[in-house]
């Protein structure tokens, strides 16, 4: 549970999403990354700290450079974590749908 933790965490702050939504697309550099941002170099520096805790990105070295890369796979278990939760009230809702159902034979019986 704890890694799930981490990666909610770091899913939880809009400029994280921002960052992953923008990694999505392919590797970036860091100045790259930090641009569309109107904060301090070093709060960037802290968010993508948060993400690479959580295993959704990882940092590798060409050359001088240093390109930071989207890992999907931690998104996986916050799906099938949500998708429990889903099941649970997708079968609630059955079950009052049903009650319902009964209940309206009931009245026109």
């Amino acid at each position: 549970m704890d890694h799930l933790t981490n990666v909610l965490t770091a899913i939880s702050h809009p400029t994280r999403r921002a960052i992953i939504g923008q990694l999505a697309n392919g590797p970036a550099r860091f100045l790259d990354i930090a641009k569309p941002f109107d904060t301090a170099l070093n709060s960037v520096t802290k968010h993508l700290k948060l993400l690479e805790r959580a295993g959704l990105i990882e940092r590798r070295k060409q050359g001088r450079e240093v390109f930071i890369s989207f890992r999907a796979e931690p998104l996986r278990e916050v799906a099938g974590w949500v998708h429990e939760y889903e099941r649970f009230w997708n079968e609630r809702l059955d079950q009052f749908q049903q009650y319902f159902k009964n209940k309206n034979k009931e009245t026109k019986s």
